[in-house]
């Protein structure tokens, strides 16, 4: 069991609520929600019971056609999991939720009756076949989980210190120096190759194989997929999911879903379909803003976005699924930091997937330079206080940033911070701080 940030969040839920919501962790697939929920039982309760409904036997799913009886469907449940439920210490977990919608509809009455506390698992949660006839519940609190991020990923090695350390540097603005940020970059590195499943991230602690890691990194896209075909029975999802890496690579403005589906595509199934893939949390979305300011989200254009994956781990993986492991040296190469410059958007996915995991949004912008030859972008827009922070990320140690200058001079007085996010030491030029891609967590 590795430790998890979201276990402190479970804490304050149970405290805070004390059984007047139930808990809802939506993520990915894989990514360690069945586990943590499972761990926090074990520790936080007198007693748990886990209701499994992707292999719970008919008897305990056909409890919740009927919910009018909370005494026998508790004793049911004891009897059959074997535990004893104790009123206000005991949790009841509800693991792939989705799989039986009628068991997340009674949550309402569940947490009205007060005696347990509930928690619920799952992916595909908000997907139309899972939520059609049933009424969600407001008593129902969500919670957002994520592949084991950067100091997760640390934590798991037995490093306790470097993330705290680098935090320091990053808050005095001081350069770490050649030899310590050679370091930290190596091992940020070995953590984009892994990613942050827990089930890749054991396996590398255990043998140190790369290649055994690559095999359970292929064995879960191989999920996704399946997942994808669940959403949509016609492959589209599926294909437009594979094509993340070639679509990146291809450095346009937008994803082209034509080139991917055809240009007889419909743009209203398209979006509706895009939104599926974001509700399976194994895609994220940025979207370009027409009119960058402060409430980013109210100026997107729904119909320009680029598609990153949840995991950049899964992305490396993805990228060179269709070779042997044999054949593939972009492990070496990004190890040794010798990355050829089109495969830079490794580094783009890594920092779109920090950014979520940090609670938030995505969004970019383009805009046309003063000839209209060409468009200047800039990759990712924050916003704090009152005002917006544009990022350009390079996958080297180049600090040009055409973009980015034309950016904020374009938009100066919405600018509070600018970053150029790159593989070199912090520096300051000018108005522009200049990051190691492993300080992206601390903005």
């Amino acid at each position: 069991m590795f430790k998890r940030k979201i276990y402190n969040k479970l804490l304050e839920w149970k405290t805070q609520e004390d059984g007047n919501t139930a808990l809802l962790i939506e993520g990915a697939r894989r990514i360690g929600k069945s586990t943590i929920a499972e761990e926090f039982g074990k520790n936080e309760y007198k007693s748990y019971i886990l209701i499994d409904f992707s292999i719970a036997p008919k008897e305990i799913t056909a409890l919740f056609e009927d919910i009018s009886d909370l005494d026998y469907i508790f004793l049911r449940l004891q009897a059959q999991y074997k535990t004893e439920l104790v009123e206000r210490q005991s949790l009841i977990i509800f693991d792939e939720v989705q799989k039986c919608p009628l068991a997340r509809q009674a949550i309402k009455h569940l947490v009205k009756d007060h005696r347990y506390d509930y928690i619920e698992t799952g992916s595909l949660i908000s997907i139309r076949r899972n939520v059609k006839d049933i009424v969600i519940p407001s008593e129902e609190r969500k919670m957002q989980m994520y592949p084991m991020d950067y100091e997760e990923f640390l934590w798991a090695l037995g490093d306790n210190v470097s993330y705290s350390m680098t935090k320091k540097f990053f808050d005095q603005r001081k350069s770490l120096g050649q030899d310590l940020n050679r370091k930290y970059l190596r091992l940020f590195r070995l953590y984009m190759l892994v990613g942050g499943m827990p089930k890749a991230i054991n396996e590398y602690i255990t043998t140190k194989n790369l290649r055994k890691v690559d095999d359970i990194k292929r064995d879960i896209l191989n999920l996704y997929e399946e997942d994808f075909m669940k959403i949509d029975s016609t492959g589209r999802a599926a294909l437009l999911f594979k094509s993340i890496p070639a679509q990146l690579s291809n450095n346009a403005h937008r994803y082209q879903i034509t080139s991917v589906l055809g240009a007889t595509s419909r743009a209203a199934d398209n979006l509706s379909l895009i939104a599926e893939m974001m509700d399976s949390k194994t895609v994220l979305v940025s979207y370009n803003v027409n009119d960058p300011n402060v409430g980013l989200s109210s100026n997107v254009d729904l119909t320009k976005f680029k598609m990153f994956m949840c995991d950049t781990g899964l992305f490396v993986t993805l990228m060179f699924q269709d070779r042997d492991y044999t054949e593939n040296e972009i492990y070496d190469k990004l190890l040794s930091d010798k990355l050829p410059a089109n495969l830079g958007y490794l580094y783009e996915n890594v920092v779109a997937q920090m950014l979520t995991a940090n609670g938030n949004s995505l969004f970019y912008h383009t805009f046309e330079t003063a000839t209209s030859s060409h468009y200047y972008e800039v990759d990712f827009l924050i916003s704090e206080g009152s005002r917006i922070c544009p990022i350009e990320v390079k996958s080297s140690g180049y600090k040009t940033h055409a973009s980015l200058d034309a950016f904020c001079e374009k938009f100066s007085s919405r600018i509070l911070h600018k970053y150029l996010v790159y593989t070199k030491d912090f520096q300051k030029e000018k108005d522009t701080l200049c990051l190691p891609v492993y300080m992206v967590p601390f903005l």
